[in-house]
C-alpha cells in the first residue's frame, strides 16, 4: 500500500458521542492562548501558544507539517455544543515504519472528566485503521500523573525510562515511555 502524500485528516471529524475530534480553526485562537497560559499545561507542555503571535505561528505551522507527513494537529470539542476542551496531536509519524507518537493536554475546566481518554482512544483508533499504524508511543514527564492514568486506561504499556530525554522550560526531563500496539486499545 502507497503512503499517502499528507497525513490525511479524519473525515467525518472523530466523535465518541462525548468529544470531537476536529481540524484546528482560527475561531480556536482564543482557547489556544487560554491552554497556552494555564500554569498545568506550561508545565507538560510548554510548546503551547500563549499569545496571538504565537497562535497565529502555530497555525501557520500546523497545515505543512500535516503535508509532510510528519504531524497532525487535532482540536478535541465538546461533542454536543462544540465548546474546545483541549488538543490531541500526533507527530513523529513514520509511515514507513508504521510508528508515531501522541500527546494530548486538556483545558482545567475539562479535567477529570475522561476527555484527554475518550481522544486519546479515538485518535488510537483511527491510527489503527485508517493509516495502519502497528504502534503509537507516548513520552510522559514522571511526575505527570494524570497523563500516566490517561495512558494505562486506553491500554498503553509503561516500557521504561529516558534519563534525561527531553529539555523545555530550560531543563532536563526524563521521559517514561508508553507504547501501545494494534490490538491492545482498551
Amino acid at each position: 500500500m502507497p503512503a499517502p502524500a499528507s497525513l490525511p485528516l479524519p473525515d467525518p471529524p472523530l466523535s465518541n458521542g462525548v468529544v470531537t475530534l476536529r481540524a484546528w480553526a482560527s475561531s480556536d485562537a482564543e482557547g489556544l492562548m487560554g491552554a497556552g497560559s494555564d500554569p498545568m499545561v506550561r508545565r507538560f507542555r510548554p510548546s503551547q501558544p500563549a499569545t496571538e503571535d504565537q497562535v497565529r505561528a502555530w497555525h501557520a505551522a500546523v497545515e505543512p507539517a500535516r503535508l509532510e507527513r510528519d504531524q497532525l494537529e487535532l482540536a478535541v470539542t465538546n461533542a454536543g455544543d462544540g465548546r474546545l476542551l483541549g488538543g490531541v496531536t500526533l507527530w513523529g509519524v513514520r509511515l514507513k515504519h508504521r510508528s508515531a507518537m501522541m500527546n494530548y493536554s486538556v483545558a482545567a475546566e475539562a479535567r477529570g472528566a475522561g476527555v484527554a481518554t475518550g481522544a486519546v482512544r479515538l485518535l488510537a483508533r483511527w491510527c489503527f485503521a485508517g493509516l495502519h499504524l502497528a504502534r503509537i508511543q507516548l513520552f510522559i514527564v514522571p511526575d505527570n500523573d494524570a497523563s500516566r492514568r490517561v495512558a494505562e486506561r486506553c491500554g498503553f504499556v509503561h516500557e521504561g525510562t529516558l534519563g534525561s530525554h527531553m529539555e523545555y522550560a530550560g531543563q532536563r526531563h526524563d521521559s517514561l515511555v508508553y507504547g501501545l500496539l494494534t490490538g491492545e486499545l482498551r
